[in-house]
């Protein structure tokens, strides 16, 4: 627990935990109301789209396997109007599910059972991200392909190219470094302020694909966004 103006800042954020196991639903809501967080909790789709409704929050916590609604579906429709940040916390922990979970939308994905720290670190890792202020030059310009900074917006020949938090922010850092090559462990650190102790790797690699479909004439055969071998990724200018 924390206390002081660290704490202030963090009562305003909102969490929303949707999850239909009441114990996991209160262990959570107690869990992240010690550490100062604003906690509203749903047991069903339908619970979850009207408080979001009703009251916007800064991040989701939300189970993947639900009655009537899977998490996935959710997801699929808070997408349809919002990109607050979403964290699958889920007891489904094979890669492939992490995989479709992070390639739906989601931004993070803890694994049931997990540590109180890991949960908070998560979440705090999501939140700095999503608020996270660009600095120096204001807009990267390619040509063909600019990214404002200011904005936050990414135009490819003259149309805006609609991209996620964490897509922008992975296509910025990239950029801003053209040539040089990261591996998916620098990005992690980098990008998602996180480690691979933390958070799987493929959550580069499923981001990568993501930014490439969206700005790559043959996602296969990238412009942009290159594949080193054995190393990771780089921007090509």
């Amino acid at each position: 627990m924390t206390s002081g103006a660290g704490t202030a800042t963090r009562r305003e954020t909102r969490v929303l935990v949707v999850d239909d196991d009441p114990e996991i639903r209160a262990l959570i809501q107690d869990l992240l109301t010690d550490e100062g967080f604003r906690v509203e909790a749903a047991d069903n789709a339908d619970a979850a789209l009207t408080k979001l409704r009703e009251h916007p929050a800064d991040v989701v916590l939300l189970d993947v396997t639900m009655p009537s609604m899977s998490g996935l579906d959710l997801m699929s429709e808070i997408r349809k109007h919002s990109e607050v940040p979403i964290i699958f916390v889920s007891g489904k922990g094979a890669e492939t599910d992490k995989v479709l979970g992070l390639r739906m939308g989601a931004d993070d994905y803890v694994t049931k059972p997990f540590s109180a720290a890991e949960l908070i670190a998560r979440i705090h890792s999501v939140l700095r991200r999503a608020h996270r202020a660009p600095t120096g030059e204001q807009k990267l310009d390619f040509g063909q392909l600019e990214i404002d900074l200011q904005t936050r917006e990414v135009v490819l020949r003259g149309d805006v190219v609609e991209t996620t938090a964490k897509e922008f922010d992975l296509l910025v850092f990239l950029a801003q470094a053209p040539r040089r090559v990261f591996s998916r462990e620098q990005i992690l650190k980098n990008v998602w302020d996180s480690s691979a102790n933390w958070q799987d790797a493929a959550t580069v690699t499923e981001h990568v694909r993501r930014i490439r479909k969206k700005i790559e004439d043959n996602p296969d055969e990238p412009r942009w966004l290159r594949t080193v071998r054995g190393v990771g990724y780089r921007f090509e200018p």
